[in-house]
């Protein structure tokens, strides 16, 4: 499943911002909460990887078909406001650090000027085919 609509402001080895339009299509907000949706955390954190695995993908230019991006570990992972169908996440995504095929990552949801997840999490490249 793909959590990253686009992105924007890619700077390799740096940073990247992906963006995630919300809607009331997506399949988890019929038990998450009925009448009341509210987007998961672990799938904001999710979009956020995914926004890092695009940064980390085009700046070492992996070959997509034979390499796999893995999540490594999640730190200083904070909630602090729900994402409801019609938000527009914006997830600000920098590289902490960046050695071969690992990075580390930090990153912030944001939907409008208030943060809505943030967390630091680390990726790495894997042969797969």
């Amino acid at each position: 499943f793909l959590l990253v609509d686009r992105a924007e402001d890619y700077r390799p080895h740096e940073s990247i911002v992906g963006i995630k339009n919300v809607t009331m299509n997506e399949p988890y907000f019929v038990g998450h909460f009925p009448g009341n949706p509210v987007m998961p955390g672990v799938l904001i954190v999710e979009a956020m990887a995914q926004a890092g695995a695009v940064l980390m993908s085009k700046s070492l230019n992996a070959d997509v078909e034979r390499k796999t991006i893995f999540f490594m570990s999640l730190d200083a992972c904070r909630f602090r406001q729900p994402v409801r169908p019609g938000d527009v996440l914006h997830m600000k995504v920098q590289v902490l650090k960046a050695r071969a095929k690992l990075f580390k990552f930090r990153g912030e949801a944001m939907v409008g000027d208030k943060v809505a997840a943030e967390a630091e999490w680390a990726a790495m490249v894997v042969e797969t085919g």
